[in-house]
């Protein structure tokens, strides 16, 4: 089993309402455009992610777990990797509900979206000083 566990902080602009994606960014700053976003200053992105889980991650089907945890809530959601991905963004880490793929996609048909996430969830990420993590399991 690889795990990997990334940090990240709320903002006062958090939304959580866009219905085919899930992003958490290195950036600090959110504007009210990024409804997919849930969290910002992220300690790491896409190319940070080390390089066993990246292999895995780029088999053909391979089979994602999540679980995003705020305390005192947890929620597990699962993914599918590709052999396309590229992981290659220095900024940002998405889930897609979809098949599409960039460098900024860690994983397709995702289970949930940012609107999936639990409301309770959604007003706690609107702390700025809330950390979070969201932990990536892959067998």
């Amino acid at each position: 089993m690889i795990t990997e566990e990334i940090r990240f902080f709320g903002h006062k602009n958090i939304l959580s309402t866009h219905p085919r994606t899930l992003e958490i960014t290195k950036e600090e700053n959110l504007t009210l455009n990024g409804d997919c976003i849930i969290g910002v200053r992220a300690n790491k992105a896409c190319y940070d992610i080390r390089a066993d889980l990246k292999e895995k991650l780029k088999s053909k089907n391979i089979y994602i777990e999540f679980e995003l945890i705020i305390e005192p809530y947890s929620v597990s959601f699962s993914g599918k990797g590709n052999s396309g991905l590229l992981l290659t963004d220095k900024h940002d880490i998405v889930l897609r509900k979809s098949k599409f793929v960039c460098g900024r996609t860690i994983c397709i048909n995702s289970s949930i979206a940012a609107i999936d996430i639990p409301r309770q969830i959604v007003n706690l990420l609107k702390d700025p000083n809330k950390e979070a993590f969201i932990r990536i399991k892959v067998d």
